[in-house]
Parts: C-alpha cells; sequence; structure tokens
C-alpha cells in the first residue's frame, strides 16, 4: 500500500457526506477516491475504484450499511471498512464485525480521530473505542466454545449443512429459508472464514469438527 490511503466515503444525510468528504481532502495523506448516497451505489463504487478504506454508515437506503460491507470483501477483499455510525448498540457493532468491519466509531467522534482510524484500517489492524472492544472481549470469551464465534447463529447453521455436503436448495429447504437468503449466507461465510470457495469452506468446517451429524 501507497502512503496515501484512497477513501470511499458511504452515507446517506448529505449536509454530513459533504463535510466529511471535506474534511478528508483537505487532510494530508488520504485521497477521496468518491462518495455513495446509498449501499448499492457504495458496492458499485467500490468494484469500481478499489480504496484502500470504505468509510460505510450502517442505515442506508437501497442496501443496508452492512449487506454492502459483505458484498465489497466478497468482490474487494483487499478493501478494508470502517463503519462510521450513530448506533452505539451491541448488536450493531457485533454485526459490524460478523460483516468482515475493521473498525467501528461513531459519528460523534473527533475528525483527528477518524483520520487516525482510516489509517490504522488501511495497514490492516483493527480499530474500536475502548468501550466496544471491552463488549466484543465480552462477547467472543462466552462464546469460545463454538467454531467459528464470528459467525451469527444462521450463518452457522448453514456452515453445518454446507460441511455435510448439502447443496444450497438443500440447505435453503432443512433450514427453511428461500434460496436468496442461503445463498447471502454463504457469501458471508466465505468472507469470514477467508476460503475461496464452497470446497475450501468444507473442508475448514469438517476440520473444526462440523459436518458429522
Amino acid at each position: 500500500m501507497s502512503d496515501v490511503v484512497r477513501v470511499l466515503v458511504a452515507d446517506d444525510h448529505p449536509l454530513f457526506l459533504q463535510g466529511l468528504c471535506a474534511a478528508l481532502e483537505a487532510t494530508p495523506g488520504i485521497e477521496l477516491a468518491g462518495q455513495a448516497i446509498d449501499g448499492a451505489e457504495a458496492v458499485r463504487l467500490a468494484a469500481e475504484l478499489t480504496p484502500d478504506v470504505v468509510l460505510m454508515d450502517l442505515q442506508m437506503p437501497e442496501l443496508s450499511g452492512l449487506e454492502a460491507t459483505r458484498q465489497i470483501l466478497v468482490t474487494n477483499p483487499e478493501t478494508h471498512v470502517l463503519v462510521l455510525t450513530m448506533f452505539d448498540n451491541d448488536s450493531s457493532v457485533l454485526a459490524a464485525v460478523r460483516a468482515g468491519a475493521k473498525g467501528y466509531l461513531l459519528k460523534g467522534a473527533d475528525q483527528q480521530d477518524v483520520e487516525r482510524a482510516i489509517r490504522t484500517v488501511a495497514a490492516g489492524e483493527a480499530v474500536f473505542g475502548a468501550a466496544i472492544a471491552a463488549r466484543l472481549v465480552s462477547y467472543f470469551d462466552n462464546d469460545r466454545s463454538r467454531p467459528f464465534p464470528e459467525l451469527t447463529p444462521r450463518e452457522h447453521d448453514v456452515l453445518e449443512l454446507l460441511a455435510e455436503g448439502l447443496n444450497n436448495q438443500a440447505i435453503a429447504d432443512e433450514l427453511t429459508l428461500s434460496l436468496k437468503t442461503v445463498r447471502n449466507n454463504v457469501s458471508a461465510i466465505f468472507t469470514k472464514l477467508r476460503v475461496a470457495d464452497r470446497a475450501q469452506a468444507m473442508l475448514k468446517a469438517r476440520e473444526s469438527g462440523l459436518g458429522r451429524r
């Protein structure tokens, strides 16, 4: 990675978006690669512009920030996502981590904190506020007994059946889900387990004891 960090900003609030983009453009070492006003546009621009970091709001039209994060990381695994949101609750934090976000900041953060977080995430490291980090430690400490704690309960169920050799339609029938939902879960599993395809996911799951029902 070069010394200049290329950033794509995704937020559906025009005034906040304009202010943030102006601040980033004035920051040495940070290049504003683009801006998106909804999740679908963020996915499209991330694929087109291949930024180092996507600064992602969670609640956006067309496609949520969480789903946009998942899709971006499937297409651009070298891109890092930093969530910048107004939601300060456990479920949002954990969902963002499960989606693959490298960092989580609140919109009340100082500009210097945002800039520092962008550089840290671009370097492949994680950034969380002290309170948020404490929540994550507590959550994962309580969930270590389950293989792949980064997966949601639903994704874990899908992976278990995938490890047994079931195809997407069979998994959908087994869990009473739509085929599209299963496909989305499988895609998220690939991202979180850092595997390229179904065979690799199955092997990794079986090595961890899944698929032996």
